[in-house]
């Protein structure tokens, strides 16, 4: 267990005036040299802690003792300029709290099982990517990644050869900042990569906030499969949600604010997200270049009966597209969605794509290429509540009016349950609503 800041301080500054025996419960080191020696006779349990200020690691600094936290004295205020930490074939290490500025990263390897990467800042440019995991049951939470403009992704889930790191667990973090202007290769989390597509990464990435994610299209890439991608917050980023490539990827109750969420692949659901953007495509379905991707393909897979239901939509012209391909969205489903345009048709699909409406609600527009028989136009009384969210008034006609079943959409994007025949769109009316947007106070090295 993770002691607090303020025990942990308390404990350092102990150990500045009296001798701390090498089995204590905290050993507190006050340069590389000598964090190193301590390291190297490390027990479980332990905690090694590094004094605060600037550090250069111009050989790396070796892990190789299990169950044992690596820890700053006080998180931010130990610095890594050059260098830093390299993991053996250890277990449950747990790195809290550093500074990796300059050319200074971290890399976790596939024997450094059940890693935790805690409240650590990656700060500006770097030689590919600020953090990279190869090895199974990483959690990587309360972590700020800021500031970048080269090529580079901030976070990046490998594994060993032609294996997916698996589930890792990536929550709470601040992604902000990324400004690499090239036309790919800024991702803030690439997940996978497109020849580890048909591989199950099992991760769940959940509850970060990105702000200016425009580094890349993509500020979440997906290129694995068997993922869930959950109550995020993207503010203002040139990047979506983006499922590149695999397969059953679940994309459910992120809140989207000039962004969107796009997507390849097969059997992928995509439920209950808010998504508010002034700009169109707030959804895109992505053609591709190829019916279904092989196992070292790049190119653009069809999205194959993928489902997107209970969203609420609201833009300005085309809110749900599909972009251009050879070959289009299969028997895939849009459904029970609020949608809310300014003028036109606020769906458009390509000609060739087989996709079943139901249940829609639209307003401020036309259904586009959606047949009638798949929405109806009426205003769904949408309200702004006091976190700036716009959710169903009382006497809305989306309340009890899906179509269809979904019997895995059980609750909203509070979430709360929903209850009875569900409502359209990604709120359930409630009188007690309780979601509200990630701020920068929610996440990263100082959030609670």
């Amino acid at each position: 267990m993770i002691r607090s800041l303020a025990a942990v301080g308390a404990a350092a500054l102990l150990s500045s005036f009296v001798h701390v025996p090498a089995h204590a419960a905290v050993v507190s080191v006050s340069s590389v040299s000598s964090l190193q020696a301590a390291l190297d006779t490390a027990r479980a349990g332990q905690r090694i802690v590094l004094a605060r200020g600037l550090h250069t690691a111009d050989q790396p600094i070796k892990i190789t003792r299990s169950g044992i936290t690596v820890a700053a004295q006080t998180v931010g205020g130990t610095v890594f300029t050059r260098g830093g930490f390299e993991l053996g074939a250890v277990r449950d290490v747990t790195i809290e709290g550093f500074v990796f500025n300059g050319t200074s990263t971290l890399s976790v390897p596939a024997e450094a099982q059940a890693t935790r990467i805690t409240r650590n800042t990656y700060s500006g440019n770097k030689d590919g990517a600020s953090l990279s995991v190869s090895a199974d049951d990483v959690q990587i939470d309360h972590n700020t990644f800021q500031n970048r403009t080269n090529e580079g992704v901030y976070l990046q889930i490998t594994g060993p050869g032609s294996e997916i790191a698996k589930r890792s667990w990536i929550h709470h973090n601040y992604f902000y900042n990324h400004q690499f202007t090239g036309a790919n290769g800024g991702e803030s989390i690439r997940l996978g990569y497109s020849h580890k597509q048909s591989k199950s990464a099992n991760a769940i990435v959940e509850h970060n906030l990105f702000e200016k994610a425009d580094g890349d299209a993509e500020a979440i890439s997906i290129k694995s499969s068997d993922n869930i991608v959950r109550y995020n917050t993207i503010r203002n980023s040139k990047g979506y949600i983006v499922l590149r490539h695999g397969h059953r990827t679940t994309v459910e109750g992120n809140l989207l604010f000039n962004s969107g969420i796009r997507f390849h692949g097969n059997d992928h659901k995509v439920i209950n997200n808010y998504v508010e953007t002034t700009k169109d495509r707030a959804i895109v379905f992505g053609s591709g270049k190829e019916a279904d991707s092989g196992p070292d393909s790049k190119l653009h897979d069809r999205p194959d009966r993928v489902t997107v239901a209970f969203n609420t939509l609201i833009g300005t012209g085309e809110v749900v597209d599909s972009d251009g391909g050879d070959f289009k969205p299969k028997d895939c489903v849009l459904a029970n969605n609020v949608i809310k345009g300014s003028s036109g048709g606020v769906v458009s699909m390509h000609a060739g794509s087989t996709v079943k409406y139901e249940g829609n609600v639209i307003w401020g527009g036309t259904g586009g290429s959606m047949p009638a028989s798949g929405y109806k136009s009426v205003d769904p009384k949408l309200v702004k509540d006091a976190n700036g969210l716009f959710r169903l008034a009382s006497g809305s006609p989306a309340i009890d009016a899906s179509a269809g079943t979904y019997s895995y959409v059980t609750r909203d994007f509070d979430p709360q349950a929903r209850s009875g025949k569900p409502d359209v769109g990604a709120d359930e009316y409630n009188s007690s609503a309780v979601r509200k947007p990630l701020t920068k106070a929610d996440v990263g090295v100082s959030a609670p």
